[in-house]
């Protein structure tokens, strides 16, 4: 007799909206002098989010890592939670 498989479990994932924050909103500008608006796509760890998770477009993902990139060396946002 074979030992019955084991099912995996699967955490449900969050459904976000598959719309892009910044083509939504018409946002042309995504500057890197704005630090609450930056905090919204970064963890509490401040590692910067995922495609998946953010829901921007890629045009938009790497403007807004460029962004937060250039708000770190400016002195903006730090580089870890402390």
């Amino acid at each position: 007799m074979a030992a019955p498989k084991k099912r995996k479990i699967v955490k449900a994932i969050k459904e976000r909206p598959s719309v892009c924050h910044f083509c939504a909103n018409n946002k042309v500008v995504l500057d890197y002098k704005d630090p609450a608006l930056l905090r919204r796509f970064v963890s509490s760890y401040y590692k910067i989010a995922p495609r998946k998770r953010s829901g921007l477009c890629a045009l938009h993902q790497r403007k807004l890592a460029n962004a937060i990139k250039q708000a770190r060396i400016a002195g903006i946002m730090p580089f870890i939670a402390r």
